[in-house]
């Protein structure tokens, strides 16, 4: 069909549905381009709304992807505050709050996902408060100037890093949570320790192995009545147990739904011609051999584009190793992995520096790590996790052994440490499935092959180079800047600031200058100069 008459729909204006919308214009798409979004705002990244944003460290306008004339300029059809009624696939149709009708040739749902609620006693409080989009961060905002003690509900990543904002802001925070230790549902006890000590050592009070019974107060929330008799003093809450997929829209249509709507490894729905991407996807990814539905910033951020670029008819498999950054009381870390289960946990480094590795093995291969402030080894977990090697835990432990050398390393086969539980499930699926197959890239996306001179004066890029991920600028006297893409805190790749000319972290808002020299925190480290022809 040619493209200047064919219509893609993306429903849902979060960063996976922006993401697709780009990426359209960027692979060369000239058609009609509708992206419907619920909120008023134009698209935005939601990692800094429980960090910088809360924080007050990063401004408003710093959260939006692109500036306001972007959509209008790339003729991407915006509409903010649009409600979708229905899908219509038989007749290639969604159908607007309004009435309106928007033919479709292909439709891609990202329509996220939305907190869980409490509905104990009193949850319908002024003051008990979720965080989910900008509204909720400034509504969380507006209660720091007033309020001195909070009561944080949920000690996984919403609740560890708006605890770690809050006290470092000088409030009171107190955070609930059922499990023994903060972030245990992913993590783990071990780990989850290390975490739990670097809050209470920066004054968080954790009250755990409780849950929530009611919140009491005169029209306003005033305490917390935990589920073991303790009362605590608030003068607001936030919840953050969980969120749930926002799937509705697509199961009303006929779409499979399973914990969210269902797609293959192409990211396409039951349905021909409709995919999804994002939070609101189970996606089957090739590698685990099983549906994973990951709720994390890095899956949206690049499920969108894969998905736009498999509407435009490619067939692009989404096989990336599931991984996640957070921050908490200035202390950075990075997760990659999906295990059902695991049998030990390898440190490699001393946890009470907040500065190691840690590997989660089964059968002595390694099926998740965490790097905490480490922040060089992200390619090398990669590649440990996809071969699915079996590791000499001894080596592995040692952080004087390059870790190259110890994923490199052969071993013999050996028994599986005694005396660890094993964690979930019968239908464990070895996470070693496929591991034969070629290593598939580093954590980013498919090189872009543009030759360096066909770069248009004052136009930036991230192209691939010799192998290897370059972020190139051409300025308006055709002189040519080049360094590595890498933001150099956490590992996340960087993205051009076309308004500030800098190359801006999405993850936790660095920023460099065309040289790569740090412009802004909380990298400290330039951006390595690289030499193009």
């Amino acid at each position: 069909m040619p493209a200047s008459t064919t219509t893609f729909v993306i429903v849902g204006a979060g960063l996976a549905g922006a993401k697709a919308a780009e990426t359209l214009r960027e692979e060369g798409f000239d058609g009609r381009i509708v992206l419907a979004g619920a909120e008023a705002e134009r698209p935005y990244s939601r990692p800094p709304l429980s960090k910088g944003f809360l924080a007050g460290t990063t401004a408003r306008e710093r959260v939006f992807l692109q500036p306001e004339a972007f959509y209008a300029e790339n003729e991407i059809e915006l509409r903010t505050a649009a409600t979708v009624e229905r899908i219509e696939p038989e007749r290639s149709e969604i159908v607007l709050g309004d009435g309106e009708r928007v033919g479709f040739d292909r439709l891609l749902l990202a329509t996220g996902s939305a907190p869980r609620r409490l509905t104990v006693p009193g949850a319908e409080l002024d003051g008990v408060l979720y965080l989910r989009d900008l509204e909720d961060a400034e509504a969380i905002r507006a209660r720091i100037e007033a309020g001195r003690r909070v009561v944080l509900i949920g000690a996984g990543w919403i609740g560890a890093e708006i605890g770690a904002v809050l006290r470092a802001q000088g409030l009171h925070v107190t955070i609930v949570d059922q499990t023994s230790v903060p972030l245990e549902r992913v993590l783990g006890t071990e780990v989850g320790a290390v975490f739990g000590d670097l809050h209470s050592a920066n004054g968080v009070e954790l009250r755990l192995g409780s849950g929530v019974e009611a919140f009491e107060g005169n029209g306003s929330v005033e305490r917390v009545r935990t589920s073991d008799g303790q009362v605590l003093d608030a003068d607001f809450v936030v919840v953050g147990i969980g969120v749930t997929p926002r799937a509705s829209l697509a199961e009303s249509a006929g779409l499979r739904v399973d914990n969210g709507i269902l797609v293959d490894e192409h990211l396409q729905t039951s349905v021909p011609g409709i995919y999804a991407a994002g939070d609101v996807t189970n996606a089957f990814h090739p590698f685990y051999g099983r549906h994973l539905r990951v709720e994390h910033w890095s899956n949206a951020r690049h499920q969108g584009p894969t998905a736009a670029r498999n509407m435009l008819g490619r067939s692009e498999t989404y096989d990336r190793i599931p991984s996640f950054f957070s921050e908490q009381h200035d202390v950075g870390m990075r997760y990659w992995g999906h295990p059902l289960r695991w049998d030990e946990v390898v440190f490699r480094g001393d946890p009470a520096s907040r500065q190691f590795l840690a590997f989660w093995l089964a059968d002595c291969r390694a099926v998740a790590a965490i790097d905490v402030d480490v922040a060089e080894a992200g390619e090398t977990v990669e590649r440990l996790i996809r071969e699915s090697k079996e590791l000499d835990r001894t080596r592995l432990a040692d952080p004087q052994i390059p870790l190259e050398e110890v994923v490199a390393e052969p071993i013999a086969r050996r028994p599986k440490p005694a005396g660890k539980p094993l964690v979930a499930t019968k239908n464990f699926v070895a996470e070693g499935l496929n591991f034969t197959r070629r290593f598939v890239g580093d954590r980013f996306a498919k090189n872009d092959p543009t030759p360096v001179d066909a770069l248009a004066d004052g136009e930036a890029r991230i192209l691939g180079i010799d192998g290897s991920k370059v972020a190139v600028y051409k300025d308006e006297q055709g002189g040519v800047h080049a360094v590595s893409p890498v933001c150099t805190h956490m590992r996340c790749l960087v993205d051009w600031n076309g308004a500030d000319k800098t190359w801006d972290c999405p993850c936790h808002g660095s920023r460099f200058d065309i040289d790569g020299r740090v412009l802004e925190g909380p990298a400290k480290r330039d951006l390595g100069r690289r030499e193009v022809a």
